[in-house]
C-alpha cells in the first residue's frame, strides 16, 4: 500500500519531537487502512508498518494501564505469537525484547483469567492479583523514552519503508 505524506508535515513534526514525528507517520498509516489495525487491514501493510503500529499500541496501552491492561484488551497473542520481538530488536530496541518475553511467560500461565470478560472492579483486582506485572511496567517506563527515540530514528532512516514522502 502506497501511503503518501508531505515532506513539510514530516519536517514540522520532527521539529516538535520524536513523539510528534512518529505520530504523523502512524496517523498516515492508520488513515490509509481506515483507522484500525486488525486481521483485515494487516495484509495491506508491510512488516515495518505493522511493527510501528504495534510499538505504538504497546506504548499506549502500557503507559495507560500497564501490561495487565494490554493483555486484558486482547493484545497478548498479537505481541507474543508474531515476530514483534525479532522486528523491534532489528530496529535496535535491545532492552524491550526481554520485557516482552517475560510478559509472554506470565501471560501464557494466566491467559484465561487475564483475558476473560469482567466488570471494572474485577479488572482492577487483576492488578493486585498479578503484581509481577508491576516490575515489567516499571522496566518499560524506564526504557520507554530511549526506545521511542530509537524507533523514531529507525523510522526516519528508513522512511521509504513506511510512507512515500511527497516533496
Amino acid at each position: 500500500m502506497d501511503i503518501k505524506i508531505e515532506e513539510t508535515r514530516l519536517k514540522d513534526a520532527a521539529l516538535k519531537g520524536m513523539d510528534a514525528f512518529i505520530g504523523v507517520v502512524r496517523d498516515a498509516i492508520l488513515q490509509a487502512i481506515g483507522g484500525e489495525l486488525n486481521a483485515e487491514t494487516m495484509p495491506l501493510l508491510n512488516s515495518e508498518q505493522i511493527t510501528l503500529l504495534a510499538y505504538e499500541i504497546l506504548r499506549e496501552e502500557v503507559l495507560d494501564g500497564g501490561f495487565v491492561q494490554l493483555l486484558h484488551n486482547g493484545y497478548g497473542p498479537f505481541f507474543f505469537r508474531n515476530p514483534f520481538v525479532k522486528a523491534i530488536r532489528q530496529w535496535g530496541v535491545d532492552e524491550l525484547p526481554a520485557v516482552i518475553r517475560k510478559a509472554s511467560s506470565l501471560f501464557q500461565a494466566n491467559e484465561k483469567e487475564l483475558t476473560r470478560d469482567c466488570t471494572d472492579e474485577e479488572f482492577m483486582a487483576l492488578f493486585e492479583k498479578y503484581p509481577q506485572f508491576d516490575e515489567l511496567d516499571d522496566r518499560f517506563l524506564m526504557m520507554e523514552e530511549k526506545a521511542t527515540a530509537i524507533v523514531a530514528h529507525y523510522v526516519d532512516e528508513h522512511i521509504g519503508n513506511f510512507v512515500t514522502v511527497l516533496k
